[in-house]
């Protein structure tokens, strides 16, 4: 791998290496994550100095990223995807009276007790997303945020109004609270770029389950738009968490980027204005993930500011071209470090550990074909 950037020379310099991974799936929370590879950074360039922000888009970790710089950490049991008790942690800033609240907390895929399938894709609700919403109201906060991305269910967010008195309840109660839905993805509820087509076999749906679930949506599509006065099921975010995005903007919510929000909330501008290289990563690179998740948020942002992006993920499924398009300069797979995608999952932490390590110690190394011997 060669050089980072054109201002020094990597091999003679200290670096100022920005670490804001995102997590990796259920192997490793952003914290974690952060963690590992500021130690593999550190074992092979010790003298570089680095910033750890572990990052979000309002998926699984948003709560724990926000609750080291927010608030106060709450709990509260609520019904998890498949109805069972589950204990969800949110964030309430008194201060600004604004609760920070995470669906994946409440109908999260690591929730289910089991591998997803048709079965869980089918019976999955959001329910306790409206039982934070709900206490979150209680506590006299005057605008929530909820964090979307993680889900078990595909459901448009219709059990999470159901906790809320319905729709049209829903929105009354809701009214003068400034609603947001943090996005981790762009799309719209419905269609080929919807979120059963989409996201519906990663939550265990086959093909026959990804129809009937499209259907539902279809009908409770309706619903939304009609109670909303707009087609908010075709809004960018509307798909996000099976459809609780949809749910939320029919609701009186408006979305935004997760990742921006945590972004804002730890300091990132800062951090990327004086970084000479960005790492960064999440459990899969892929197409998606340019399309509003951290790993993208943070390669535009550092695009801008000719920042040099390295993504360490646990998969790479983007080539050559897609990288250099979103200004990612390098990306390594923790599978290939590992030698197996089974054993970066049960070994995550040490593999990232051993991978950034690898990578850290080529920086700055031009090629083989042009190294030049001593005179």
């Amino acid at each position: 791998m060669g050089g980072v950037g054109a201002s020094a020379d990597p091999r003679a310099t200290v670096l100022r290496v920005l670490i804001a991974p995102d997590c990796y799936g259920e192997s490793l929370t952003a914290v974690q994550a952060a963690g590992a590879i500021a130690t593999g950074w550190h074992r092979s360039r010790p003298r570089d100095r680095l910033t750890i922000a572990p990052q979000s888009d309002g998926g699984p970790g948003f709560v724990a990223v926000l609750a080291a710089r927010l608030g106060e950490v709450r709990r509260l049991g609520v019904c998890g995807p498949l109805g069972e008790p589950a204990d969800a942690e949110w964030v309430f800033d008194a201060d600004s009276k604004t609760a920070y609240l995470e669906c994946a907390q409440a109908c999260g895929l690591a929730l289910l007790g089991e591998p997803p399938s048709p079965r869980t894709a089918l019976a999955a609700n959001s329910g306790g997303v409206g039982q934070l919403i709900d206490a979150a109201l209680r506590a006299g906060a005057e605008r929530i945020v909820v964090g979307l991305g993680g889900s078990a269910c595909t459901d448009g967010g219709r059990a999470m109004t159901d906790q809320l008195g319905g729709l049209a309840a829903g929105r009354a109660r809701l009214a003068g609270i400034e609603l947001i839905a943090a996005c981790d993805v762009e799309y719209p509820l419905l269609g080929p770029w919807g979120t059963a087509r989409v996201f519906g076999p990663q939550k265990g749906a086959d093909a026959a389950t990804v129809a009937v679930l499209e259907s539902r949506l279809a009908a409770w599509a309706t619903e939304l738009d009609a109670v909303a006065g707009r087609a908010v099921s075709a809004a960018a975010g509307a798909g996000a968490a099976g459809g609780i995005g949809a749910a939320l903007l029919a609701l009186g919510g408006t979305a935004e980027s997760g990742a921006e929000i945590v972004a804002r909330h730890t300091g990132l501008a800062a951090d990327l204005g004086a970084a000479d290289l960005l790492v960064t990563g999440e459990g899969r690179f892929d197409e998606q993930s340019l399309h509003g998740k951290v790993v993208g948020s943070l390669a535009d942002a550092a695009r801008a500011r000719q920042l040099p992006v390295l993504v360490l993920a646990g998969q790479i499924c983007l080539d050559e071209p897609a990288l250099r398009a979103a200004g990612v300069f390098a990306a390594r797979a923790i599978a290939d470090h590992a030698g197996s995608v089974r054993f970066a999952l049960v070994d995550a932490a040490n593999q990232l550990i051993g991978l950034t390590s690898a990578t850290a110690a080529q920086i700055g190394r031009p090629p083989p074909e042009t190294e030049q011997k001593p005179q």
